[in-house]
């Protein structure tokens, strides 16, 4: 006669702060030589890494000439409204972000990680009330969330009041300072191309957001012993105004488009933008409100 099987015990939560009470994130694991991805972080089947369709081609946006050239200017204001409305993501290029303060920015995060953990658990914490958090997995103890990712975050809030240098880990404080300031000028030029995209005054948008908020998430994703059983970012969708994503050349990043998973790749230069939930939501309100307006007449 066979034995009734005997399920092996797993306390989630007890393995959570088994592994939050390290201060070593997912990058401690794997120095300490692992060669299982730990339970908390295996994902059920249908949340895994999915099939990638090759027949789409991901829009790319050359801004170059964009304040010279008002022909060019129309063009480049149709191909933001074309890729906000039908993919909700898009690239840019020659979008005036010097080279070298990308290359510094992925280069001083880098370093960060890859310094010994005595040094970087002091800034490790889950005081989202602190302007610099470093932590693994912000969402760690959400029972909605099916598992953690296998990821490391630093996460500052950088607007309308920046922390000081000194609040930085030293690698990467003045890189993502000079980052923060760029990225802003650019996104206040993509809020007035989505505003004339929308047939509205060009400072529409940027007037909106008169007191903007504005947080970088710096991500660090460690190589993993079993990579078809996690993901280092879940299915998930950005609730802001607009994300500005600096992509290193490792690939990975997937956006869905049409009810199929599309790569994003990483082009040199590069900034790949996402049309967040808020954004979509003033999208939507504009264009009831102008439909409206054109039944009343």
């Amino acid at each position: 006669m066979e034995s009734p099987r005997v399920e092996e015990s797993y306390d989630k939560m007890s393995e959570l702060k088994a592994f939050d009470d390290t201060k070593a994130g997912v990058k401690g694991l794997v120095d300490s030589g692992i060669t299982k991805v730990p339970q908390i972080f295996v994902l059920p089947p249908k949340d895994r890494a999915k099939k990638c369709e090759t027949h789409f081609v991901f829009p790319v946006i050359d801004l170059q000439g964009i304040d010279e050239d008002p022909i060019k200017h129309k063009e480049i204001v149709d191909k933001v409204r074309d890729a906000s409305e039908k993919w909700g993501f898009f690239q840019v290029v020659n979008h005036g972000i010097p080279t070298s303060v990308l290359d510094r920015t992925l280069q001083g995060t880098r370093q960060f990680f890859e310094q010994d953990n005595e040094v970087k658990k002091q800034y490790y914490t889950r005081d989202t009330a602190k302007k610099v958090v470093y932590t693994s997995n912000l969402d760690l103890y959400k029972s909605s969330v099916p598992a953690a990712s296998w990821r490391d975050t630093i996460f500052c809030y950088m607007a309308p009041n920046p922390p000081s240098l000194q609040e930085f880990p030293t690698p990467c404080g003045e890189s993502l300072i000079d980052f923060s300031k760029d990225v802003k000028k650019l996104g206040f030029t993509l809020l007035e191309l989505l505003s004339e995209g929308l047939g509205l005054d060009r400072s529409y948008l940027k007037d909106y957001m008169d007191c903007f908020h504005l947080f970088c998430s710096c991500n660090y994703y460690p190589p993993c012993p079993q990579p078809e059983l996690t993901m280092g970012t879940i299915q998930h969708t950005d609730i802001g105004f607009v994300t500005i994503l600096l992509q290193d050349d490792m690939g990975g990043l997937q956006v869905l488009h049409q009810n199929h998973w599309v790569d994003v790749p990483p082009t040199p230069g590069s900034l790949v933008v996402n049309i967040g939930d808020f954004l979509q939501k003033i999208f939507f309100l504009i264009i009831f409100c102008s439909s409206c307006q054109m039944t009343s007449t």
